[in-house]
């Protein structure tokens, strides 16, 4: 039959096509392609030579055993379809040239019966086809949208790559600048400290002048007595010998008031030296109760003889008014006193500034005057120390509290007092607050909780 060289090489052709979209780089390419020459060969023989009983034979060969191949090979399952679609035709031939060889008498009475089957086997093999076709092309589509999704794949695998790196090195960097960051953060920490102590030291250098000029008056009342009651003793020694009783009993009263007056100055000196000691210390962290108004009394007495001290030309008015009905308040008093000693020390500071501007405009009539005043109101105490200085501008009143700022000359001021006094007044439950007349007063308040 001539249809089975064309059948055979639709077969081995759509076996190709296939293979060629399933498996892109497989070896069978080419012997396919040999294959099919070797058909073409094979043909152009039978239609030359009279060999057409021996090629018949070999096409129905060809054909079954391809179709036993693709039937036995997976890779190929799509291509059973074919296979079917030309099966009846190709067993129909195989039973006409049988029939011609085994019994012809039986052939020509069925021959126009198998001429019906054969089409009917061509209406099925163009059906199975045209299926066939339908399949290959949703195969071509479906191998389309995987090779799409590969591609894509590759793509995302090669950015997911590019992208791993970038965070590694952004990570790397980052860990780095981190590392820094600590580091200069460890640094900070460490230079915060020492200002903070250098903010310490230095308000207990202002009070060194302070306490000296404190402890010289007792001391002096003390050295004074001491040797008046000499004198007296040497007074009372030549009475005795006398017998002179009543001269005696007069000069040893004295004596005695003049004892009690070197214990009392004694005690004096003592309670400055202690006070100095509690300032010079690190905190407790303990609260206990502490007569405020004394506390506020000997650091203003302090801070003023310190700045007498340090500098000769400094003169300032200062005016306590205490409420002695306040009692004890519990507080750590360390802490209270730096606050303390730095609101009045600013204050010092501002009113000695504003007089030496008034002294170089030539007016006279200004007088530095800083006050400190306590007040117990509800279950609170109010300490407010007042200044008739220059007040503060509105540009900075903000800014007062935040650590470093200072509107002091660069080397006379850290930047730390108020920061530190903010903090302290907070830890204890309180609240300090300013207010303040541009050019002519400012007044700082401490509210502390009195349980």
């Amino acid at each position: 039959m001539i249809l089975e060289p064309f059948v055979l090489l639709f077969i081995i052709w759509h076996i190709r096509k296939n293979l060629r979209l399933l498996l892109p780089n497989t070896h069978w390419n080419k012997k396919l392609i040999w294959a099919m020459i070797g058909i073409a060969i094979l043909f152009i023989l039978e239609r030359t030579l009279p060999i057409t009983i021996v090629t018949k034979w070999i096409w129905h060969l060809l054909i079954l055993g391809i179709g036993y191949l693709i039937f036995r090979l997976p890779v190929l399952e799509r291509m059973r379809t074919i296979i079917i679609a030309v099966l009846p035709l190709i067993i129909i031939n195989i039973i006409k040239d049988l029939l011609k060889i085994i019994y012809l008498p039986l052939y020509e009475k069925v021959d126009n019966y198998l001429d019906f089957a054969i089409v009917f086997a061509l209406a099925w093999m163009i059906a199975m086809l045209i299926r066939s076709n339908k399949q290959n092309k949703a195969l071509k589509k479906e191998r389309q949208k995987t090779l799409a999704e590969e591609e894509r794949n590759k793509f995302i695998s090669a950015q997911k790559e590019k992208l791993e790196l970038i965070v590694e090195e952004r990570t790397a960097e980052i860990t780095k600048q981190k590392d820094e960051l600590m580091h200069a953060f460890n640094e900070l920490t460490n230079t915060q400290a020492q200002l903070i102590q250098s903010e310490k030291m230095a308000s207990l250098g202002e009070l060194t002048a302070g306490i000296a000029h404190e402890i010289q008056n007792p001391l002096n009342f003390v050295n004074n007595f001491s040797e008046v009651n000499t004198e007296l003793i040497d007074e009372l020694s030549e009475e005795v010998d006398k017998g002179n009783l009543d001269e005696v009993k007069t000069i040893a009263k004295n004596i005695k008031e003049n004892e009690q007056k070197i214990n009392h100055h004694g005690k004096r000196a003592d309670a400055i030296v202690k006070g100095m000691l509690l300032h010079s210390r690190s905190s407790s962290g303990v609260k206990e109760p502490t007569d405020i108004n004394a506390l506020c009394d000997e650091y203003l007495r302090l801070a003023y003889h310190g700045l007498r001290a340090k500098d000769k030309s400094f003169n300032a008015k200062f005016e306590t008014h205490f409420d002695e009905g306040i009692g004890k308040v519990k507080i750590i008093p360390q802490d209270i006193g730096r606050v303390i000693l730095n609101l009045i020390t600013n204050a010092f500071y501002v009113v000695d500034d504003k007089s030496s501007s008034a002294k170089a405009s030539g007016e006279t009539k200004y007088e530095p005057t800083v006050s400190i005043s306590t007040k117990k109101v509800g279950k609170k105490v109010e300490i407010k120390v007042l200044d008739n200085g220059n007040g503060i501008p509105k540009k900075v009143l903000e800014k007062i509290f935040q650590p470093f700022f200072t509107t002091k000359p660069t080397g006379q001021g850290t930047g730390l007092g108020l920061s530190l006094s903010y903090d302290i007044v907070k830890a204890h439950g309180g609240e300090l607050s300013v207010e303040t007349k541009e050019g002519k007063e400012t007044t700082f308040t401490i509210k502390l909780p009195i349980g």
